[in-house]
């Protein structure tokens, strides 16, 4: 069937509402990452400094989680469009949410400010991010080849965002202060709303107006009922630690961390124990969790750059070098460079190999092994040097230029297998379990970020690269099996 945008060619040979999609997550993206390249180092930085005056461990627990109530959010962003206000309006919606968290942060309000942040930005993301690409997707009937060249263009403009954000708001927390860096992500997201509002109202159309598949009135009493049981649950468990007198920031981050890996393992139980999943279904189901669990192993050392290897970028690197003086969260722009870099070489690497390239299980093997070197890398000067010298800051970047190579190996792979691996009638849901391999990954982050401290950072790089290029091992042996639930999916 075509679409009335199959004929709009304006924008680079893409419609032009693409470019308004692409321009809205530019500027959200800015946003997200300019305010977590400095969001780290006003957690921990003394109050004389203006900052909140957290320990590093609670910082770098907080940054953890924080990723991993992001992606789980998105399981109820996507929610919320398809069953209550449509992807343009919960988009739009979960903009405005990010633009107050970020204005609560620009704000001295210390912590109250900084949890308040936390909640508006972690509903607005979930509701914004996995509905945007949606957007993208729409505008593109089944038949029309521009739909691949269409994602790099959104992609590139994701990277751009990420990359420019962090000179932006590491520079305004240098100079002025942390609250004028966070202004910089407000005003960034303030931008993208104006650019989404008059762009979409112009050119996107009718798409996305109403959910695809609106609530009926005989279903709202059951998801009110379930949704209050949870609130009441989580305010039990809440209380019941309150009265241990065991309730403390740590504490409840921990509660969260376990919301994060629970709630993956309830989802694979409920697929494969439906009537809705056939046989071979089930089967591919079961090919996902090994890959799900080596994915959740990789973002959880990848997540670590805007934490551990932020910690490592501040206190640890000498960014004095003589003419130029590295801004700590200058670093954070090295994740997006790389995979800008990369993106066009591995394209041409795959087209290249063409049906001799690996399989999906092996390219995840190699990935993993890939992260793994990335943390045993940063061994190397701990070991040369010691732990309390200040090193090269090209360490840095060759351990985020290995990372970003397992990146280009499990990233857009793992969204495309996802896609294939997926039961007919959990299709949504499974694209769901992909963003919460991230937030699970981001949970173990949060626990194990304590071990993260002075004098342990050699004993920290190494366990957790050897782990990562341990399993990475184990999933080569199992190659082979998990090609066969598959079942005909490569």
């Amino acid at each position: 069937m075509e679409k009335k945008h199959d004929v709009d060619h304006a924008f680079f040979g893409q419609p032009k509402g693409l470019q308004y999609l692409a321009g809205t997550e530019f500027w959200e993206r800015f946003s997200y990452y300019g305010m977590r390249a400095i969001l780290l180092y006003y957690m921990v930085a003394a109050a004389t400094q203006g900052g909140l005056g957290l320990s590093q461990t609670t910082g770098l627990s907080i940054m953890s989680i924080y990723g991993a109530l992001v992606y789980l959010a998105s399981v109820f962003g996507g929610y919320v469009s398809d069953r209550i206000l449509g992807s343009r309006r919960t988009v739009f919606t979960g903009g405005i949410l990010i633009m107050l968290g970020h204005i609560a942060l620009a704000l001295p309000m210390g912590l109250v400010g900084l949890f308040t942040s936390i909640g508006l930005i972690t509903l607005g993301t979930g509701c914004l991010k996995p509905n945007i690409s949606d957007m993208v997707g729409n505008l593109y009937s089944k038949s029309d080849a521009r739909r691949d060249s269409a994602f790099t263009i959104f992609t590139f403009a994701i990277n751009l965002g990420a990359f420019i954000a962090p000179f932006v708001c590491g520079w305004g927390a240098s100079s002025v202060s942390y609250h004028f860096g966070f202004s910089f992500a407000a005003v960034g997201m303030l931008i993208g709303l104006i650019f989404y509002y008059y762009g979409g109202k112009k050119y996107l159309g009718d798409d996305g107006i109403k959910p695809t598949d609106p609530i009926q009135r005989d279903e709202l009493a059951k998801i009110s009922l379930w949704i209050v049981i949870g609130l009441i649950t989580f305010a039990a468990v809440l209380v019941v630690m309150h009265f241990m007198d065991i309730l403390t920031l740590d504490s409840f981050v921990s509660v969260l961390s376990v919301i994060a890996l629970v709630t993956p393992v309830i989802y694979f139980v409920i697929m494969l124990r439906s009537k809705k999943v056939s046989k071979v279904e089930r089967s591919r189901v079961w090919a996902y969790i090994p890959l799900f669990i080596g994915a959740a192993i990789f973002w959880a050392i990848e997540e670590s750059g805007s934490s551990i290897l932020a910690t490592f970028a501040l206190k640890q690197t000498n960014n004095h070098l003589g003419w130029l003086t590295i801004n700590p969260s200058w670093y954070q722009s090295l994740n997006p460079l790389f995979i800008m870099l990369y993106t066009p070489l591995f394209v041409w690497l795959w087209t290249k190999l063409g049906k001799n390239q690996p399989s999906t299980p092996k390219k995840f093997a190699y990935g993993l092994f890939f992260a793994g070197l990335s943390f045993l890398f940063m061994v190397i000067p701990l070991v040369l040097f010691g732990t309390h010298a200040m090193v090269s800051p090209l360490w840095l970047v060759g351990s985020w230029a290995i990372i970003e190579i397992a990146e280009m190996l499990i990233s857009p792979i793992g969204l495309s297998v996802t896609t294939k691996l997926a039961p007919k009638a959990f299709g949504a849901q499974m694209m769901s379990m992909w963003f919460l391999g991230d937030a699970a990954g981001q949970a173990i982050n949060s626990q194990i970020a304590r071990f993260y401290t002075p004098g342990n950072e050699v004993g920290y790089f190494a366990v957790i690269g050897l782990v990562a290029i341990l399993i990475s091992i184990i999933l080569l042996f199992l190659v082979k099996p998990v090609e066969k639930l598959m079942d005909g999916v490569r």
